[in-house]
């Protein structure tokens, strides 16, 4: 975190349910040990995913605001959060209690903003249409998945949620659960998270015709990032970046390596070879002006 926090990285997400609450409690310890600036980085987390009990989970008004005052905000140690997430939609809470509750939040000084995560653009609007009836905050930004295999919901469905009512794009997996770093091309490595308990999908993806046709683009993929002098991981994520209405590409690294690798991205040229050879290598030249 801190070779990140010194390379210009201001952003630090997580989310109540990662390792059960225990990303957030050391999140919050790092950011306590360090001493920065509290306005000099950006804190997000999501809430959905809580206890066992019905009551702590889902996105009812009790569990939005207990699960912010006594849940994330003591494991990560701070006042507030700068961006909220709700985790996905909850079809059991009605639309107008939640973005309430989100409001609450926000008026209550625990958080700065609110958004989504993997809500549909009608499901935002629906919000958005909530908030403005009620004379309520709406989402400012959708977290969604993004790279060269995932790119109807960024391309076709956000932009015009972004030019009408300017709800930005924070996007996550842009290596594709790490297919696109070529780890997978011979098989699941013992380290790998595929090779994880609990990730079994991810292996099945792998092994899977679609998964098959995937690592083969990938190796095209690379050939295309050797002759630009960049690794197919910066390629990728220089790629996400470029789209309009992204506004944070979120990555997730074990190792200070690939975390050095991954800023690279910063240094590739977004020329117009670079995307026409990205976009011919996933077959979507029809996206080219």
């Amino acid at each position: 975190m801190t070779i990140a926090y010194e390379n210009g990285v201001n952003l630090f997400d997580t989310a109540e349910v990662y390792a059960s609450g225990r990303a957030e409690i050391t999140l919050g310890n790092i950011i306590k040990k360090k001493g920065w600036r509290r306005s000099s980085y950006v804190v997000t987390t999501k809430i959905y995913w809580g206890g066992q009990a019905e009551t702590e989970r889902g996105l009812s008004r009790k569990h939005i605001i207990e699960g912010k005052v006594l849940g994330s905000l003591s494991r990560l140690q701070l006042d507030y959060v700068d961006i909220v997430f709700a985790n996905r939609n909850d079809v059991n809470s009605p639309m107008e209690e939640v973005v309430r509750a989100m409001t609450f939040v926000i008026n209550q000084g625990m958080a700065m903003y609110w958004g989504t995560s993997r809500w549909s653009a009608m499901e935002i609007m629906e919000a958005y249409s909530v908030a403005r009836q009620f004379n309520l905050i709406p989402p400012v930004c959708e977290q969604a998945e993004y790279h060269y295999f995932q790119r109807d919901k960024v391309e076709v469905q956000l932009p015009e949620l972004y030019h009408k009512i300017g709800v930005g794009a924070m996007t996550w997996s842009p290596l594709a659960c790490g297919l696109i770093t070529g780890k997978y091309s011979d098989g699941v490595p013992d380290c790998s998270r595929a090779a994880i308990k609990g990730y079994q999908w991810l292996k099945e993806r792998v092994f899977s015709e679609e998964g098959r046709r995937q690592l083969a683009k990938i190796k095209e993929l690379h050939l295309v990032a050797d002759r630009l002098g960049c690794t197919a991981a910066q390629l990728a994520i220089a790629w996400c970046l470029r789209s309009e209405g992204v506004s944070s590409v979120l990555l997730g690294v074990s190792n200070t390596d690939q975390l050095l690798e991954n800023l690279g991205a910063l240094r590739v040229t977004h020329t117009h070879a670079l995307l026409v050879s990205s976009h011919v290598i996933m077959n979507y030249v029809n996206h080219i002006n």
